[in-house]
């Protein structure tokens, strides 16, 4: 396998601030009891779960009220996914955040994408930049193909049109990831040095020779990692040097200055992680934690920034509070979070039962693949024996019987960019790795535009 076709063989699959005030206890009816009411998990969880009306982002929303009070005060919401491409999962993530914008004050939307594609997309969302067909065409691909569908342009249609009705209050868009780092950052950081620190201008223009992209960023990233891996140690090396140079002192402005040191990282980001040996199995752990913590790094950093509210899609194993796989992914995004933001961070997992979903099969293409039922003693077929089709669950207020089934290992569908993948089928113990589940019976295939 090369060094790209590992690369993406990783970066997505997954391991490819909850309450401000701890949730009341659970209180059973006058007279009941574990062994007679709760005799099994599922009807202990149904006790507590909260039914969801419907899946899709439109129409009536007083269903997520019980969602509401989940997130209490938390500033990062961080909303989960079983795979990386079925409907369901994209359009709950859609109505999750009217409803957070609408009832929360939740500003920002942060996905797993890059810090440049952020800014791109977050100029047409608040200032009508760009066309949002050649935007998504150009930014979602490569590793964030799967970004190309019809359920998120239509979430970024209701983004752009809230935004246009609410000019000074807009939803920002946050691209956390460090997979590349487009032009825009080399011309933002290079106007404020002129504007600031004209001083620093040949000495930047030196270091980030031959590294501002000149074409499409799939392009660009497999001749990124067609370089021996001592010349990208070398880049990023001079990456450093160039964030160092800005840290030594601001400029004007220390809102200007803030964000030129930040574009100015994310560029070392993408540096330092294609400096990592990806044909080396033993730095891939190495690489995986370094990639999870810049994401959280940049999503704390937008929110202390800017104060905004946000609400985080990721894969399921990324928002975890724990690893699903420790062996390759020893520490993850939402631990990160966690560790940050404390209990201002929400952990919400999505598990289906079954259904479809796009990935890339073994010939490197993508294909929709199905799944059935979960087999018995997996936590989907015990979820999807609860009362209601599609629901809500607190995992951090059940019933006993419930507690003690959540705290055990169970095997869930964990499936990332590839299928069959290197870790489908993990053991977690849900009420460690999550605050809340999302259960929906069915999924199917999102709709890819490209």
């Amino acid at each position: 396998m090369n060094t790209h076709k590992a690369l993406l063989a990783v970066l997505l699959v997954p391991l490819c601030a909850t309450l401000a005030v701890a949730p009341a206890a659970y209180a059973a009816a006058p007279g009941e009891t574990a062994a007679t009411a709760f005799r099994s998990p599922e009807a202990a969880l149904g006790r507590v779960a909260h039914p969801l009306r419907t899946t899709e982002p439109r129409g009536n929303l007083a269903d997520l009220r019980p969602f509401g009070r989940m997130v209490g005060d938390a500033r990062v919401v961080g909303l989960g996914e079983a795979t990386h491409s079925s409907h369901e999962f994209f359009t709950v993530k859609h109505r999750v955040l009217r409803y957070l914008v609408k009832e929360k004050g939740f500003r920002a939307f942060a996905l797993e994408a890059p810090w440049s594609t952020g800014l791109r997309l977050d100029a047409y969302l608040t200032r009508g930049e760009g066309d949002l067909k050649q935007l998504m065409d150009e930014e979602f691909q490569g590793a964030y193909r799967f970004w190309n569908t019809a359920e998120y342009r239509d979430l970024l249609q209701w983004m752009r049109a809230y935004n246009v009705k609410h000019p000074e209050d807009p939803i920002r868009f946050v691209g956390d990831d460090n997979g590349f780092a487009g032009a825009e950052l080399y011309d933002k950081v290079s106007a404020y040095a002129a504007e600031a620190r004209p001083e620093l201008t040949s000495r930047l223009t030196e270091l980030y020779r031959g590294l501002r992209p000149t074409t499409d960023a799939d392009t660009y990233v497999n001749q990124y990692l067609a370089k021996p891996l001592a010349e990208r140690k070398q880049l990023a090396e001079r990456t450093g040097r160039a964030v160092d140079l800005l840290k030594q002192r601001s400029g004007k402005g220390a809102d200007a200055y803030a964000w030129a040191l930040q574009h100015a990282t994310a560029i070392h980001q993408m540096t330092t992680l294609y400096a990592f040996d990806w044909d080396d199995p033993q730095a891939i752990p190495h690489a995986m934690r370094y990639r999870d913590r810049v994401m959280a790094d940049n999503v704390t950093w937008w929110q202390r920034q800017t104060g905004d509210k946000i609400v985080l899609g990721a894969h399921n194993s990324h928002v975890a509070l724990k690893t699903y796989a420790p062996g390759s992914h020893p520490q993850v995004q939402g631990d990160f979070l966690r560790e940050q933001l404390g209990r201002g961070y929400l952990s919400v997992g999505l598990t289906f039962d079954r259904g479809s979903f796009n990935a890339l099969g073994q010939d490197g293409d993508v294909h929709r693949f199905a799944v059935g039922p979960a087999a018995p003693g997996t936590a989907e077929h015990t979820l999807d024996r609860v009362r209601y089709r599609d629901f809500l669950v607190d995992l951090r207020d059940t019933p006993a019987a419930a507690r003690a089934w959540l705290t055990a290992p169970h095997i869930v569908k964990n499936i990332g960019a590839t299928y069959p993948g290197i870790a489908d089928a993990p053991q977690i113990r849900l009420a460690k790795t999550h605050d809340v589940v999302i259960h929906l019976q069915q999924v199917e295939a999102a709709h890819m535009l490209k």
